[in-house]
């Protein structure tokens, strides 16, 4: 007799919302993800350590995030137009070298050194973007080259030893006030140059364009080949200036420094919600990113947690991050 009752085609109230928020909960959850993972996370480190929201150990996370957020920001750039960058950490290191070698050892002024460093970045990123979009050579292995290239310079440069940073330039290491991290100030700008580049500018519209589909882009009179060369110039003038900052804390140039840190840039990148198939992500997912993995090795270490288990949980949160995005790709079908 109820079902007589029903107008046709009507459905129950308590159904249809009950449907409509199932999906729009996912598609929610897979939205913020990032966001939400890095505030619980933080919740999750507070809870288990008193010290974790003490105001200097937050500040001392900001740093720690720092280098790998500036790198990750140029490796943003690349992976948004479907590529890879490998080479980051040792283009870090080699324009830092080159900074301490103009200034300290062959007596140029700082400035100078400290442009000729970011030219020798920018130029690396060059050298890999024209050995994908006119060497037709894949990459990852254009990029793994230039990896042990750029490691191969900076140790001839050095001698294989450390150099030590111009003091003028070692107060990036510093802070303002006794208390705000030079690093932390620098990272935000660079995001906000990021961003900008990503959403407001032709060479950002190229890089989702070339991403989302190179063909469809090289069809609509983008020049393909040019993009990329402008896309790994850019990944390496960032790589240059994190390996500016990273020797200003360090006090010293270093040949070894950032090792390894090529990886945690494009696991940050990856983290905030970009697609490792190109296409889409942000600055700010970038630095989410970044936060999360300086969070999590924060508060394992205020934990006493073993490095080796600390490996372990990294790689646990990257393989969870490209989960979400094979998820949310499918839900975007």
């Amino acid at each position: 007799m109820t079902e007589l009752l029903k107008t046709p085609g009507e459905t129950p109230p308590t159904t249809a919302q009950g449907r409509a928020f199932g999906p729009w909960c996912t598609r929610a959850v897979l939205k913020n993800g990032p966001l939400g993972g890095l505030i619980a996370l933080v919740v999750v480190m507070a809870v288990l350590s008193q010290d974790f929201l003490n105001g200097q150990n937050l500040l001392n996370v900001g740093v720690q995030a720092s280098v790998t957020a500036i790198l990750a920001f140029g490796v943003t750039f690349v992976i948004v137009s479907a590529g890879i960058d490998l080479s980051v950490g040792s283009v870090a290191a080699l324009s830092a070298t080159v900074v301490a070698w103009a200034a300290t050892g062959e007596g140029l002024p700082v400035w100078i050194a400290v442009l000729l460093g970011l030219a020798v970045g920018a130029a690396a990123g060059l050298v890999s973007g024209a050995l994908v979009a006119y060497g037709k050579l894949p990459a990852f292995i254009a990029t793994l080259a230039m990896l042990s290239i750029g490691r191969g310079l900076a140790l001839v440069i050095s001698g294989g030893s450390p150099i030590p940073f111009p003091a003028s330039v070692s107060s990036l290491g510093d802070t303002l006030g006794g208390w705000l991290p030079v690093p932390v100030l620098v990272m935000i700008a660079m995001g906000l140059v990021a961003a900008l580049i990503l959403a407001r500018t032709y060479s950002g519209r190229a890089m989702f364009a070339i991403g989302g589909n190179e063909e469809a882009a090289r069809l609509s009179g983008i020049h393909v080949k040019r993009r990329k060369l402008v896309i790994y110039a850019l990944s390496g003038l960032f790589a240059a200036v994190a390996g500016i900052v990273l020797a200003a804390r360090l006090t010293s140039a270093q040949p070894q420094a950032a090792s390894g840190y090529e990886l945690d840039a494009i696991a940050a990148v990856v983290i905030g919600g970009a697609s490792l198939s190109g296409g889409s992500g942000k600055a700010s997912g970038t630095l989410i990113g970044a936060l999360i993995l300086a969070v999590l090795r924060n508060g394992l270490n205020l934990l006493s947690v073993s490095a080796f288990w600390q490996q372990v949980a990294t790689g646990l949160v990257i393989a969870l991050a490209v989960l979400l995005d094979t998820l949310r790709r499918r839900s975007a079908r």
